[in-house]
């Protein structure tokens, strides 16, 4: 198996269903029977799960496993990496966000990496259609104290589409603590100590209305990421 992909899904009934079918058509092109998708609905209220069950039916390809519970969507993406098979194991967002063809370029561009992540502030990189001001300034906030708390080279943490060799994944599942939206930190922080080469990579990122991050939760990311910086 070279590839898995996980989806983490919390409450996406409206649109998930040609989320997977547009990735699994794309996939199932470019790499025969050599990957495997991994869906995990996790605290969903409304109809996801059963979505997913009939999407995955009778497609050797297409697994799923549903976190009744909250688990974040760390959680859920650390469950995918524990049940992952790939050589290359990733997870991207259960929206329209990143197309298939751009997870695929991380694919074929993490050559000796441990890992390699999308990004939406870098050269190369758009973002459709461009933000609100809001969302731009929000997004600044937290970038900037990400970077001067952590003093990470990256200029996107956050962007739900990451890809990272399997004894890397796995040893992120072991040992990642954060669940919630911050789990990147986390992860990027940990394979920052663990002396992990990992690239950024540009994609085109379709900004979905339909995200469930609100200012209200990017402040209080924020403040996340602050107390975790001081009791990690």
């Amino acid at each position: 198996m070279d590839l898995s992909i996980i989806f983490p899904a919390y409450n996406e009934s409206n649109r998930i269903l040609p989320v997977l079918e547009n990735y699994y058509l794309f996939f199932k092109d470019k790499l025969k029977n050599d990957f495997e998708m991994i869906i995990i609905p996790n605290n969903c209220s409304d109809n996801t799960a059963e979505i997913v069950k009939k999407f995955s039916y009778n497609k050797s390809e297409v697994s799923f496993f549903e976190i009744k519970g909250y688990s974040g969507k760390g959680g859920a993406v650390m469950k995918g990496f524990d049940l992952a098979k790939g050589n290359l194991i990733g997870f991207v967002d259960s929206d329209r966000s990143t197309s298939p063809k751009e997870f695929f370029k991380l694919y074929k561009n993490i050559e000796n990496n441990e890992g390699i992540i999308g990004s939406r502030k870098i050269k190369g990189a758009k973002i459709i259609p461009k933000r609100s001001f809001e969302k731009r300034i929000s997004s600044f906030g937290f970038s900037f104290v990400v970077r001067i708390l952590f003093n990470f080279k990256y200029k996107d943490t956050q962007c739900g589409a990451k890809i990272f060799k399997k004894e890397i994944a796995k040893y992120f599942s072991k040992h990642l603590k954060e669940k919630g939206w911050i789990f990147d930190i986390d992860l990027l922080n940990l394979a920052k100590k663990e002396g992990y080469q990992i690239k950024e990579f540009p994609i085109i990122w379709e900004d979905d209305d339909g995200s469930h991050i609100g200012t209200l939760d990017g402040i209080k990311s924020i403040l996340n990421v602050i107390k975790y910086k001081f009791t990690s």
